[in-house]
């Protein structure tokens, strides 16, 4: 770990750097229909894809000061799938732009890891990412029927910026967004964000994707939509 490539912990999860160990748990995320129901046009990926954006994950740690963290549960070692940031050029009417999102595992889904890894990937961005590669604002997308993405967007405080279409494939997405300013002065910073919402219980966002740009800033030769998930070549959202 250095400080172009950072870890992160919260209580519950390790936000690190890739390996090619990864992969078999990455690509049976992007082979899965349910993950990624509402990243892109929706078809799934193939373990090709998959390591071949892998590839390029270190390469954009390298380039921008910030990219997609592997987050792996503390407990247990599993890689439930990932977190981080990403160009949304698979969006032009919002650039320029940095977009937060995430996608989970299945069998990971309904545990609040989704809005637990992102509060500290936000943490990162606002405030403790090398001071070339801290941002003052960053977007999240996701497809308009993608609600368990939305909810991550809302508890991370973000608000709505606009409904619109992505070109590659004009599915229909909305876009929400966040300033530094407007994050250093929230309430909820005050809470630990590295919690649950309610820690006596899991949470209902069951982890979908949402994030279409994240990976394709990584792996442009396929975009995707929504704030809450994609694999590493496509970026997307997913629930929880």
């Amino acid at each position: 770990m250095t400080a172009r490539h950072p870890e992160r912990r919260t209580a519950r999860l390790r936000l690190r750097q890739w390996s090619e160990a990864d992969l078999d748990a990455l690509a049976e995320m992007d082979a899965d229909p349910d993950v990624m129901r509402y990243i892109g046009d929706g078809s799934t990926g193939t373990r090709e894809r998959t390591a071949a954006a892998l590839g390029r994950v270190h390469a954009a740690w390298d380039e921008h000061g910030y990219g997609l963290f592997a987050a792996e549960e503390t407990a247990t070692g599993e890689l439930v799938g990932w977190v981080g940031l990403a160009v949304p050029a698979f969006l032009p009417e919002v650039m320029p732009a940095v977009e937060i999102g995430w996608r989970l595992r299945r069998r990971s889904w309904g545990r609040g890891y989704a809005t637990e890894a992102a509060r500290e990937v936000l943490a990162f961005a606002f405030g403790e990412a090398e001071p070339d590669a801290r941002l003052e604002r960053v977007v999240s997308i996701c497809h308009v029927d993608n609600h368990a993405s939305l909810r991550v967007m809302t508890k991370l405080g973000m608000t709505y910026d606009r409904t619109t279409r992505v070109p590659a494939h004009g599915q229909p997405v909305r876009v929400m967004a966040l300033t530094r300013e407007a994050y250093h002065s929230s309430p909820s910073r005050r809470r630990r964000r590295d919690l649950p919402l309610h820690p006596s219980r899991p949470q209902r966002c069951a982890a979908r994707p949402a994030l279409a740009g994240l990976l394709l800033a990584i792996d442009e030769a396929r975009p995707s939509v929504g704030s809450r998930t994609t694999s590493p070549g496509r970026p997307r959202t997913d629930r929880g």
